[in-house]
């Protein structure tokens, strides 16, 4: 898969890819794009954008409250997917769309992917998909040369891990605790222990997510993960700091 050369060539100049994680349409569609801009240009190697959803599960308070105002401000999937598209045709690296179920399926599942493709996107996380319930998603994802990529959690067991590998391309999205995104996150041997088990569980490369905030989050996961998430931290500081802070964090976390 195209997602998954990018990675691994990508990998030979770094020794661990950072991906980073917006709300599409927070604050606005216009200082959201400058935000793209400002984390390209920080040298992050792929970004996940989020499509905003009135239920976000997996979303702690910071990206749930983004999530929100989106939508008070009336964010739409259509408007979200124009953006989408108009930020993957204006810089080189991978974007994914990240959002749940149903906004795809409400949309129209052959529309929806049928719109990533054409828009550039490189695949998709949805958070709240298992394979089961998916057959046409992940089949019209493949059959459309986009990357449907699956998450492992602390509580997957290993032979759950393997069974789900057969259904993901690009890269696995390991989840690094229970919980939502945002908390404290405990960078031990017990997660170093897990990151093992999903490198045993998949061929694809291992990014990790939930809790990463600083340079020695980062530098603790070099050699045990191929991609570093940042996604409550950067907003946070986005919301503190303005576009020049979130430059800033991400410049320090090399």
């Amino acid at each position: 898969m195209e997602l998954e050369s990018y990675i691994r060539d990508r990998l030979q100049k770094k020794d661990i890819l950072i991906m980073t994680h917006i709300v599409v349409g927070y604050p606005s569609y216009e200082e959201c794009f400058e935000l793209v801009e400002a984390m390209v240009d920080s040298g992050v190697d792929l970004m996940e954008l989020q499509i905003p959803f009135s239920e976000p599960i997996a979303d702690g308070p910071v990206i749930l409250r983004a999530n929100q105002k989106a939508l008070e401000n009336g964010v739409t999937v259509q408007g979200c997917l124009e953006l989408a598209g108009e930020i993957a045709h204006t810089f080189e690296i991978p974007f994914l769309i990240m959002t749940y179920y149903n906004v795809i399926y409400k949309y129209g599942i052959k529309r929806f992917i049928e719109t990533m493709k054409r828009k550039g996107l490189k695949g998709a996380i949805v958070a709240d998909l298992p394979p089961e319930e998916g057959k046409d998603y992940f089949n019209l994802m493949r059959r459309n040369g986009l990357s449907p990529i699956i998450l492992f959690s602390p509580t997957t067991t290993f032979d759950r891990m393997r069974y789900l590998s057969d259904f993901g391309e690009g890269f696995v999205y390991c989840v690094a605790r229970k919980g939502v995104t945002g908390a404290k996150t405990d960078f031990s041997e017990e997660l170093a222990n897990y990151l093992t088990l999903c490198h045993r569980a998949t061929n694809l490369p291992i990014a990790l997510g939930f809790g990463i905030k600083e340079k020695k989050d980062i530098d603790f996961l070099r050699g045990k993960a191929e991609i570093a998430v940042i996604g409550t931290q950067s907003l946070r500081i986005f919301e503190e700091d303005g576009i020049s802070g979130v430059k800033i964090f991400l410049r320090n976390l090399r």
